[in-house]
């Protein structure tokens, strides 16, 4: 399978989350347009993390004066982990939202699996750079970045855990670095975690393909792709872990998340699982969603903030 036909494949399967369940459920999910459709928000600040132009973000700080250090979240698209699928912007309307409520949100784009520097290593180091900027942004700024909550949705659920693990990465890899900043919680949103599970799951593209191009081909020195790039294989990552799903999700279906929760909690770390009847894979990143309600609350916890 060629380049454009695994990204019309991966494209296909995304719309399968805008698509209505069939009439035996009777609960259709919402469709993409119903937030892409909506008026874009603006006013966040662009800052590049490195020379890729790629490798930038959003910074949307909250209006007025704060007092003393805003808290601050890590905010990471999905897409399956592909730059043709989605971008940062998909985050826009969670970002902004987020921000209107006190928080500060670095909102990070990142090189995708189809984009040149893209894949193993570099959507990893990618997303590294990035999180690691916020001890730059951070006395700039006036953001408080002892307390980190990395959020992430579908594929950038997936990349938001692996940056609570990357302390725990192998000293041979060549994502591991010295000092990655640390996270004081992570939450996925319609996340696929374990990468293993994900490529198995007979009809999900997103992982069947998409995992493939992310992780890279074994070789001698690496015969184990999964080592440094599945959550699972970093376990226990010594971060406190909230998953969400939707009940009607196709592309990250809740038995993904209750069996990470499962291996997680086995190997000692603190996972929540929340499963939201109503949903599917839109409303876990809409404003004014049920969804949405559930997760600012956790949120706002994972913070310390009053809900």
């Amino acid at each position: 399978m060629g380049k454009l036909q695994r990204v019309a494949s991966l494209a296909a399967l995304l719309s399968l989350a805008a698509a209505p369940l069939t009439a035996a459920v009777r609960s259709p999910t919402m469709g993409w347009s119903a937030l892409t459709g909506r008026p874009h928000p603006r006013g966040a600040i662009r800052i590049a993390y490195g020379a890729d132009p790629l490798q930038v973000g959003d910074l949307w700080l909250p209006r007025g004066r704060a007092r003393g250090p805003r808290p601050v979240v890590l905010m990471i698209h999905g897409g399956c982990w592909q730059s043709a699928i989605a971008n940062r912007t998909l985050m826009d309307w969670a970002a902004a939202d987020i921000a209107k409520q006190g928080i500060a949100v670095w909102n990070i784009e990142y090189r995708g699996v189809d984009r040149p520097g893209g894949g193993y290593p570099g959507t990893f180091q990618d997303v590294a750079q990035a999180a690691d900027m916020l001890r730059t942004l951070g006395p700039q700024y006036g953001l408080r970045t002892d307390r980190i909550v990395a959020v992430g949705h579908s594929a950038g659920g997936h990349l938001a855990l692996w940056l609570a693990g990357r302390p725990r990465l192998p000293l041979n890899s060549t994502l591991w670095t010295a000092d990655p900043i640390r996270l004081h919680a992570a939450i996925g949103l319609g996340a696929l975690p374990d990468l293993e599970a994900a490529r198995t799951l007979p009809g999900n593209d997103c992982g069947v393909t998409g995992v493939p191009l992310l992780v890279g081909s074994a070789t001698a020195e690496r015969p184990n792709v999964l080592s440094d790039t599945s959550v699972t294989s970093l376990l226990p990552l010594g971060t406190e872990q909230t998953l969400v799903t939707g009940v009607h999700d196709r592309i990250a279906p809740p038995v993904l998340a209750s069996a990470y929760a499962v291996k997680a909690r086995g190997a000692g770390d603190s996972v929540g699982h929340v499963s939201i009847p109503e949903a599917g894979h839109v409303e876990l990143i809409a404003p004014g969603t049920n969804a949405w309600r559930i997760e600012v609350g956790l949120i706002r916890r994972a913070l310390g903030l009053a809900r």
